[in-house]
């Protein structure tokens, strides 16, 4: 029997990824909700015919196997208390979900997280509903993505830059997390925490760094650099000196390791997704102009929002318990994410 899988922010970045992946590897159904305040609509990345509208529902594929909702994801969670009633106008029945993965967030990249704090932390929101639901529900399995930013900045400086283990977040002795995006995710873990030790609902909890792919948004800075790298821009401008570092992971990557963490992470315990290798912004752009064949001078913007100056992590626990490690070098991934930006000026 088919089952349904749940994803929450699926026409986002890795929602999108973690559709499309859903959809190839199984023959599922695949409920995927996005009010599209950031997202694209599927259509224009889903490579499967659009089918059939029944009120805020549209199918996808040949088998309409996958249905997209267009609306908030806290609407659709209080109609989802009623599962049967909620599959009937589509046609479709089960008892319970299969896998549900949690990606409907409010972040937009550094500028929301600065820019915007009190309306990022309507993630506390979001998540609240989605973990009371989950121990109402009881799904098969729950994917809570986390963030890099839940680790406490204090260990983030320039002068106390340490690989961040999973470790170096502790509930008994809390550290400050990056603005109301950091607090969201820390506290998100927490009640996935509650949710696994309390209510018996298999939760694994990832902690990616700063992922990144070819279909990401110009508002994320792998691909706005691509895209100006692209342009043979000159000079080329930089958020800050450019000296800041990220711990850049590919999506595949991120994925990949997700597939292995729910077969093996149920209490809700976290797992940090890295390469477990710093890169600053210049580096980066570096590689960019490699490719595009020029050596633009560097503009910094002093004035735009960074963040921590160092985030990166240790992906000690990772080999040792799950035996993954990153396969895409930051070279490949650049290079795929160059390449679709190049074809985006031709």
């Amino acid at each position: 029997m088919q089952k349904i899988h749940l994803v929450s922010g699926g026409c986002g970045f890795v929602g999108r990824n973690m559709v499309k992946r859903l959809f190839t590897k199984t023959n599922d159904r695949i409920i995927f909700i996005d009010d599209l305040s950031v997202g694209t609509h599927p259509s224009t990345w889903l490579d499967a015919p659009q089918g059939a509208s029944i009120g805020k529902g549209t199918f996808f594929g040949a088998d309409q196997r996958l249905l997209f909702i267009q609306d908030d994801f806290r609407n659709t969670l209080r109609e989802l208390h009623d599962f049967a009633a909620f599959l009937k106008p589509y046609g479709w029945q089960a008892e319970r979900l299969g896998d549900v993965f949690h990606f409907a967030a409010i972040v937009g990249g550094r500028a929301k997280i600065d820019g915007d704090p009190m309306m990022v932390a309507l993630d506390l929101s979001i998540d609240a509903e989605f973990f009371y639901w989950i121990t109402r529900h009881q799904p098969e399995r729950v994917l809570y993505p986390s963030s890099s930013a839940a680790y406490p900045v204090d260990l983030q400086t320039e002068s106390d830059a340490i690989a961040l283990s999973e470790s170096d977040i502790n509930f008994d002795q809390m550290g400050k997390p990056d603005m109301t995006y950091g607090w969201s995710k820390l506290t998100g873990e927490y009640l996935a925490y509650i949710a696994a030790k309390y209510y018996g609902v298999k939760v694994t909890c990832i902690r990616p760094f700063s992922g990144y792919g070819e279909d990401q948004d110009l508002s994320y800075p792998i691909p706005a650099i691509a895209a100006r790298a692209a342009r043979r821009e000159d000079p080329f401008e930089v958020w800050g000196s450019g000296n800041q570092g990220r711990d850049f992971v590919h999506i595949d990557d991120v994925l990949d390791c997700v597939e292995v963490a729910m077969n093996k992470i149920h209490d809700g315990s976290a797992i940090n997704i890295g390469m477990g290798r710093l890169s600053s912004f210049r580096e980066i752009i570096e590689i960019f102009c490699e490719f595009a064949g020029y050596q633009p001078t560097i503009k910094p913007l002093l004035d735009k929002p960074v963040g921590v100056h160092s985030r990166y992590c240790n992906m000690d626990f990772v080999k040792e318990t799950l035996g993954w490690e990153a396969k895409i070098s930051l070279r490949e991934g650049l290079r795929r994410v160059y390449e679709k930006a190049l074809s985006r000026e031709i």
